[in-house]
């Protein structure tokens, strides 16, 4: 008895013990963390600001929670020497669930069970262990308070740098082999309180809501432009396919104030009403492989970054405008165009029953975001079309009423549609050595033809003059663009900003529409270095012939001596190409001229022109302190070698007492003889011909520098600038004005400064990425 009493006595005990314990423990335990309201804000701007779109080092896109889910990969998306096209690794396309990117070979990052599980650290994930290293091992510069670079033995930042992207069970090696690796890497850790609540998350296994429901309204919306997407009669087919093709990487909206939910219209085997099942090509342009596919708009989960940032409204007056330019008019659409390469690759043959200047039409409209379209693009990252462009020029447009779509252009497409073909043709496999000479023939037909057509329309009475030119119909602001090139990326504004450039684009319907299905519907970012160079010298045809079209309008006398200033040092094929461009063939223009300086006075023209609509916005003339203004339009003449010294894109924050900050642009355009080259930018480069822009706000989307000063300074930021002569100079320039990676400033800089960014335009704005920082 006395032992059955004991025995009782211990189980009792033990279980009082353990409930004590799980009571200790329940109340210890922290309370349930929201992934939507605490982690979410807090990933994005310390996370997603360098794990976003592909240039996310080791693919790891932390902007949702299906990428932290994915995981990371060690196969890299850019490789601009693959010999085969790769295998497309594409979030909420490629695969659908955790399952099938482990089957793609990419590992956990958040704690799942690994082959792992006798090590001491098993348990953790490799995003919580890359929190802990950075906490235990701070950055090397912060006791400096970061006014120093960070030791380049330690830490490259090149975007081709080797990257490591440990597999969990390869946690402990990298730990003891690169203790300065920690997340964010190159940056400041994140604070104790922000580790600690990451850290807590992840321990109760990164659980996340699902997804809220749309509201009332805009779910009404969505069925809406779905039934409009999905008629059934051969013209609604077919218009149908051609505003895919042209909006697949739009981010579609409904409302023009902040937060606003985001779509994607995809092709989906499932139609409307049910939830959406992707159609999984490399191309929008590819076949779909089943008539039974359905167009929908399906919501954005990823986070809104600058860089892939593309909006697009989607409004009543915009359906009605697209029913009237595409469904009323009463052309016939008589059979649909099938999906071979051949044929899908080329929109004149695609969609030649789509009257021309209907196309046009609706290019022009928002054509900010179609040129755009190649200079942000679906790829992130763009050296292979970017190095065929200019630092800094302009873009203006042949009016669709007068020229571009004009009577004759059908047939004139119709009938040059063979000598029109793209890269794309050939899939994601292209030969380079034998179609590159095959497209050189095609393209120089064409501009013969092309300009015959123009010569007939003068012999006619079509005047070559300003009414060539569209002028926004009196309302539009895309009516005149400026790009800025920041080496592998770039920028499109509204706008002619900035003074008097090197170079201007005129561009037509063909023209357009060519880049677009040439770099952006046409383009494979997986595809082989075949496909990637036919890319970007195709792209060397159409920049000329844009350039060409601005020529026409100065006297002929004058065109070929700016021809051959342009392209100073070009190749013999690209001269010769040049030559068969024609444009001294075209009658002299009827615009009057009275300056030896005939291209800035037709800027100015064009300035006059277009006056009505041009966007100003960015212009430093409207920085309100007279003072401020001065010392901002003195730094803009800054010109010549020195600059050589300064990244391409810098942003500027000048503080002054009872005020908020200004932000204000640096753009440093460097100076080329021609853009021709493809292998050898380097030898045709002009430092003495470098100059800066100066720019009212924030453009751009991947900072090179931050800078921050106070207003008595700015003369001082000038003087100083204008002093570079050596690696040493700006040193100690960035020393004196720089916020560096190891700054301690540096959150509280990157939070103001992204608050102020998406304040000054909410809806075209997203997080700026810091994949490009400097360190010097």
């Amino acid at each position: 008895m006395g032992v059955l009493t004991l025995r009782h006595c211990l189980r009792w005990t033990a279980a009082l013990l353990a409930l004590g314990c799980a009571a200790l423990a329940h109340a210890t335990d922290p309370a349930p963390i929201s992934y939507a309201h605490q982690i979410q804000p807090l990933l994005e701007r310390r996370c997603v600001v360098c794990h976003a779109c592909y240039d996310a080092p080791c693919q790891l896109k932390l902007g949702s929670i299906e990428g932290l889910a994915r995981g990371a990969s060690k196969d890299k998306v850019y490789d601009g020497t693959r010999l085969l096209e790769a295998t497309p690794s594409r979030l909420f396309v490629d695969a659908l669930s955790t399952a099938q990117w482990r089957d793609k070979g990419f590992t956990p990052v958040t704690g799942e069970p690994t082959m792992a599980s006798g090590s001491a650290n098993g348990s953790r994930g490799v995003l919580q262990r890359m929190l802990e290293l950075k906490a235990r091992n701070p950055l090397p510069s912060a006791d400096s308070g970061g006014t120093i670079p960070l030791p380049k033995s330690t830490f490259d930042f090149g975007l081709d740098r080797k990257q490591s992207c440990p597999a969990p069970r390869e946690m402990d090696a990298f730990e003891r082999e690169h203790p300065q690796w920690g997340m964010p890497f190159g940056l400041p850790g994140l604070s104790p309180t922000e580790t600690r609540l990451v850290t807590d998350w992840l321990q109760q296994g990164a659980p996340a809501e699902p997804p809220a429901p749309l509201a009332p309204a805009i779910a009404r919306q969505v069925a809406q432009w779905e039934t409009f997407f999905n008629g059934h009669s051969n013209k609604e087919l077919l218009v149908s396919r051609y505003l895919f093709e042209h909006l697949f990487q739009a981010h579609l909206h409904f409302d023009a104030g902040a937060g606003q939910p985001y779509f994607r219209l995809v092709r989906s085997l499932t139609p409307p009403g049910q939830p959406v099942q992707p159609v999984a090509t490399r191309r929008p342009t590819d076949d779909p492989q089943t008539s039974a596919f359905y167009y929908r708009l399906e919501p954005e989960r990823e986070t809104i970054v600058d860089k892939t940032h593309m909006p697009f409204a989607l409004t009543p007056n915009r359906m009605a405008h697209w029913r009237a330019w595409f469904l009323d008019d009463p052309y016939p659409v008589t059979h649909l165009p099938g999906y071979a390469p051949e044929i899908a690759s080329n929109p004149f043959v695609v969609f030649q029953e789509i009257p021309a200047a209907t196309r046009y039409r609706f290019l022009l409209d928002e054509a900010a975001f179609f040129v755009m379209g190649f200079i942000k693009g679906p790829v992130c990252r763009g050296q292979v079309a970017l190095n065929v462009i200019e630092d800094h020029f302009w873009v203006f447009f042949y009016n669709d009423r007068m020229d571009a779509a004009g009577e004759g252009m059908d047939e004139l497409l119709r009938q040059q549609a063979p000598h029109l073909g793209l890269p794309a043709e050939q899939s994601s496999q292209s030969g380079f050595v034998g179609s590159w000479p095959g497209y050189a023939l095609h393209e120089r037909d064409y501009l013969q033809a092309k300009a015959a057509y123009m010569a007939r329309k003068v012999q006619e009475g079509r005047r070559i003059d300003l009414d060539l030119i569209w002028d926004g119909d009196g309302h539009n602001r895309n009516a005149a663009l400026t790009v800025f090139r920041h080496f592998d990326n770039a920028t499109v504004v509204q706008g002619l900003v900035g003074d008097p450039p090197k170079t201007a684009w005129v561009l037509s319907y063909s023209l357009l529409e060519r880049i677009h299905y040439l770099l952006v519907a046409g383009f494979d970012v997986y595809g082989n270095v075949g496909h990637q160079l036919l890319s970007r010298l195709y792209m060397d045809f159409l920049r000329m012939e844009g350039e060409v079209n601005f020529l026409t309008l100065l006297p002929s006398t004058e065109r070929e001596a700016l021809h051959n200033h342009w392209y100073r040092g070009a190749s013999a094929q690209a001269r010769i190409f040049l030559q068969s461009a024609q444009s001294q063939s075209l009658p002299d223009t009827h615009i009057p001229f009275h300056t030896a300086q005939p291209q800035r006075e037709l800027y100015g023209l064009l300035k006059n022109h277009l006056a009505p609509v041009l966007e100003t916005r960015y212009d430093i003339a409207n920085v309100p302190d007279a003072a401020l203004r001065r010392d901002l339009q003195h730094l803009a003449q800054s010109k010549g070698r020195n600059l050589d010294w300064l990244p391409e894109l810098s942003y500027l924050r000048v503080d002054q007492a009872g005020h908020a900050p200004r932000y204000f642009t640096l753009l440093r355009n460097t100076g080329h003889a021609n853009v021709s080259q493809l292998l050898s930018e380097k030898r045709a480069l002009l430092p003495v011909e470098n100059t800066l822009t100066v720019v009212n706000g924030l453009i751009g989307s991947y900072p090179n520098a931050l800078y921050a000063v106070d207003h008595a300074q700015v003369e001082a930021f000038t003087r100083q600038l204008g002093r570079l002569t050596t690696e040493k100079d700006y040193a100690a320039f960035a020393s004196r004005f720089a916020v560096r990676r190891g700054d301690a400033r540096f959150w509280a800089f990157s939070d103001a400064l992204q608050d102020d960014h998406l304040r000054q335009d909410p809806v075209g704005a997203g997080l700026l990425d810091y994949n490009r920082l400097e360190n010097r």
